[in-house]
């Protein structure tokens, strides 16, 4: 009788077990996917840290299972390209980083352009 009981409570502990495995799984796909959703078009933003005497600009596109290449560029507030450089966003990964150093860089309205598949992404920061 211990027997039997002992085997039910182990198949019962395993099946709640593997069941439990599945729903989490389930759940992280499901909350990728949403996140997924979140990012429609892909887009830049730049955030200046002035007590750390940088820029940083970020750029958020769809996840996708190949590389893609794209170009950034710094434009400085005379509209000539400050820096332009080749960049991969490795499969599966949605963002990439650049920044630069505030000190040494002209004043005024700065633009930051990514360009992907022909199509470009700007945004636009003041240093003061």
């Amino acid at each position: 009788m211990i027997k039997f009981l002992a085997s039910f409570l182990f198949f019962t502990v395993v099946l709640f077990a593997d069941n439990e495995i599945n729903n989490t799984e389930n759940n992280s796909i499901e909350n990728d996917e949403n996140l997924e959703l979140l990012i429609t078009e892909p887009n830049v933003d730049c955030l200046i840290l002035q007590d750390e005497n940088s820029i940083i600009c970020k750029f958020e596109t769809i996840r996708n299972t190949q590389d893609q290449q794209i170009i950034v560029q710094w434009i400085d507030p005379q509209g000539d390209i400050s820096r332009s450089r080749e960049m991969i966003v490795p499969a599966g990964h949605g963002s990439i980083y650049d920044y630069r150093y505030i000190k040494g860089r002209i004043l005024g309205n700065w633009a930051f352009k990514v360009i992907l598949d022909e199509k470009e992404y700007i945004t636009q920061f003041e240093l003061k």
